[in-house]
């Protein structure tokens, strides 16, 4: 009889424990899809009061208006656990980030973020110091998530792929002409390019246990690219040997 009781009470912690971690969980992937759900916000009220002061670029701009009031939230199904506890700790920021980057065929969208720093990436994605501004009208834009956050659809993407780039001013469209796994001292990805393009860094493999030994590469050239005119330097003086090291 002392077993029985012993065995009931073990069942019921258990089964409490389970509906706790259920709950915890939940309570987790709800968060986790605010934070980059409400800078695709910001940079909506930011493009809306760009149109406003420019009443002419609102009929070109339309389309991007549909696409930003109907953002979507970020899958977080196949996330990590620690990534998604990071996530969380950033989700009472508000910061208007520097672009939205979209790839339709993923259903991904995600805010770039000014920097690589642990707080953007567990917001969004990054932009690589160094490289094109977002911006940029030409040159290579550099852009780097965690491959067990916001990166992990690029394991499904293709050559000839569409992409889009937006920022308060304008979209850009790109198309995916090339995929790479390299190591992390190839550098070569991030330097600059004549024409507009842009270059999407994660880690490798994407389902690794630890410090993933690669890097994923997507790169893509923009469908308007403009070459970059004389007096305009398409090499920039960085460290970009440091840049692709980083743990994404």
């Amino acid at each position: 009889m002392m077993h029985s009781h012993i065995y009931r009470f073990i069942e019921i912690a258990a089964c409490a424990s389970g509906i706790l971690l259920l709950a915890a969980y939940i309570a987790t992937r709800t968060w986790s899809a605010y934070a980059s759900e409400e800078a695709i916000e910001a940079m909506r009220r930011a493009r809306a009061g760009a149109e406003t002061q420019t009443l002419t670029r609102a009929a070109t701009d339309s389309s991007a208006r549909a696409l930003l009031r109907s953002s979507a939230q970020p899958d977080t199904s196949t996330w990590s656990p620690k990534r998604l506890a990071e996530y969380r700790e950033t989700l009472r920021a508000s910061t208007l980030p520097e672009a939205v980057l979209r790839i339709p065929k993923l259903s991904l969208e995600v805010p770039v973020f000014g920097d690589t720093s642990d707080f953007a990436l567990n917001r969004g994605a990054g932009w690589i110091e160094g490289t094109a501004s977002a911006a940029s009208r030409h040159g290579n834009v550099g852009i780097a998530a965690h491959r067990d956050g916001f990166f992990r659809p690029l394991k499904d993407i293709a050559v000839g792929d569409e992409l889009t780039l937006e920022t308060v001013a304008d979209v850009k469209h790109y198309r995916v002409t090339a995929i790479q796994i390299v190591d992390p001292r190839e550098v070569g990805v991030l330097r600059s390019t004549p024409d507009a393009t842009l270059t999407l860094v994660t880690c490798y493999p994407f389902y690794h246990v630890g410090a993933a030994p690669k890097r994923f590469i997507v790169q893509a050239r923009s469908d308007d690219a403009v070459l970059a005119t004389d007096d305009e330097p398409t090499l920039r003086n960085v460290r970009l040997s440091e840049a692709i090291h980083v743990k994404y």
